[in-house]
């Protein structure tokens, strides 16, 4: 597949949610409500971009937090639950594949760059926390397009930012949401299913499939 740009999805894609579980457990919530308010953060996001505004992700997750946790036996005040939770979603580390493929992309003379639904500067503690800020052009937010992805626009927004047009570019994400988002927008896809999940027959294929970041180089002709 041909493409002289991967952009990455940050959230999920790049940072690894897993431990996420444990802190909500620490503060008293079944640990399933991690995927509960990430899930119900994600569609708020969407709900209000098909409406026509461009939300601020920490004031969603912030909200999105106190509604899962208001009915949850908390072992602290709502306040202190809300503050521990989106400290550790500030502290995520990265996936463990993801050092390797990056590395992969540099040896091929791939361009990279992220785009966030996320706040820009969260993404960017992220990579530099992991010591791989300097494979990215680009740290790009949602927060300065005009709407979220999956939008047409938000993909618009990062090709000009990258100065790369939108069929030389490829999305790797794991969501098929962002996939499918990316597709009808014009860029070529990279889904990257690590744990090996059917993807939805209701949204558009994604190019390529992968299991492991490291793959995608072997992929893409720059």
């Amino acid at each position: 597949m041909k493409c002289s740009l991967v952009l990455f999805d940050v959230n999920e894609t790049l940072s690894d949610m897993g431990g996420m579980a444990q802190h909500f457990e620490e503060v008293g919530a079944p640990p399933g409500t991690a995927a509960l308010w990430f899930a119900s953060l994600l569609r708020d996001g969407f709900a209000l971009t098909a409406a026509g505004v461009n939300p601020r992700f920490a004031e969603l997750a912030g909200g999105s937090l106190r509604r899962v946790l208001a009915a949850e036996p908390l072992n602290r005040n709502l306040d202190d639950a809300v503050g521990q939770l989106l400290d550790a979603f500030q502290q995520l580390p990265v996936h463990s594949d993801v050092a390797d493929g990056l590395a992969a992309l540099a040896r091929r003379g791939i361009r990279v760059a992220a785009l966030t639904n996320g706040a820009a500067g969260t993404a960017t503690s992220l990579l530099e926390r992991a010591g791989l800020r300097g494979h990215f052009e680009e740290v790009l937010s949602v927060e300065d397009a005009p709407r979220w992805k999956p939008a047409a626009s938000a993909y618009g927004y990062a090709a000009e930012a990258c100065s790369t047009p939108l069929p030389d570019i490829a999305l790797v994400a794991v969501h098929p949401w962002d996939i499918d988002g990316a597709a009808r927008a014009g860029l070529r896809t990279v889904w990257l299913n690590r744990d090996g999940a059917a993807f939805p027959a209701y949204a558009t294929a994604p190019d390529v499939t992968v299991r492991h970041c490291a793959e995608i180089a072997a992929c893409l002709n720059p």
